[in-house]
């Protein structure tokens, strides 16, 4: 395994505005120069909007297009989600676009109830992990990281299930204290990179947000942290080395409780 760098990207978003959103990230991506992961916001391209009528595409949509083609010119692997409508369901996608153009996915598994998101949305059933570069990456999606179960890492021989977590998020100003908080938690009770992207600026129902992205060590401290209220992009490198000594000296997940999770709700 060798060291991993990664993007954050912190912007604000044109509520339910596709098109102008586009074309503000392929501003913020041309400033990149190098990197293996750019990371975006949760539904980059409308902002956290419930209205699948405006705001839902197709699997193979614009902003599908756009993400498969900003990863070949960047040749690095993109996250970002976005609604997606297939065979009559809407779904918070993330979409993991790769430079050859093969995506994965995963749909968001927690719907936030505040914003009637779960009455609308359909909520995936499984867990994503993808590998890049010999990383085991995981991905959850804005609320999901409130959910320990739904985001804890295993081990098995020697090996951990992932080694970094990522999680998009449009995490409003007002709750800025519980995203700091628990970001760090799945850090340390993970063993694990964590990378938490989130947007800024205020949505179309008025809820500011004020970015606060943010890579932290596995041991939960932050390793870069985005300015307040700003637009940024920043590169940072997770260093493998780093993490094999900590789990080496540190063996905390030969003494993880193991489970299954009931996809029956």
């Amino acid at each position: 395994m060798q060291d991993l760098k990664i993007t954050l990207v912190q912007a604000d978003l044109s509520w339910e505005n596709w098109e102008e959103n586009l074309a503000r990230f392929k501003f913020l991506l041309e400033r990149i120069v190098s990197t293996d992961l750019i990371l975006l916001p949760e539904t980059f391209n409308t902002g956290f909007s419930i209205n699948p009528a405006k705001c839902a595409e197709p699997p193979d949509g614009p902003s599908m297009r756009f993400l498969r083609e900003q990863a070949a010119r960047r040749n690095a692997v993109i996250m970002a989600t976005l609604l997606t409508l297939e065979e009559g369901d809407c779904y918070n996608r993330l979409v993991c676009m790769h430079p050859d153009g093969h995506c994965e996915t995963y749909d968001k598994r927690h719907l936030f109830r505040l914003s009637e998101e779960y009455r609308i949305f359909k909520g995936g059933e499984k867990q994503f992990i993808t590998g890049i570069k010999g990383w085991n990456v995981a991905a959850i999606v804005c609320y999901d990281l409130r959910f320990p179960v739904w985001c804890r890492n295993t081990w098995s021989d020697g090996q951990y299930g992932y080694d970094l977590l990522v999680c998009l998020a449009n995490w409003p100003a007002s709750r800025m204290h519980v995203w700091n908080t628990l970001l760090a938690a799945r850090a340390m009770e993970n063993q694990t990179y964590v990378a938490g992207v989130n947007r800024v600026g205020e949505d179309g129902h008025g809820t500011g947000h004020t970015g606060g992205s943010v890579a932290l060590d596995p041991k939960g401290k932050p390793i870069y942290r985005a300015g307040e209220a700003e637009e940024r992009t920043e590169t940072v490198i997770l260093s493998a080395t780093d993490l094999e000594i900590f789990r080496e000296s540190f063996t905390m997940g030969m003494d993880w409780d193991r489970f299954t999770i009931n996809n029956i709700r």
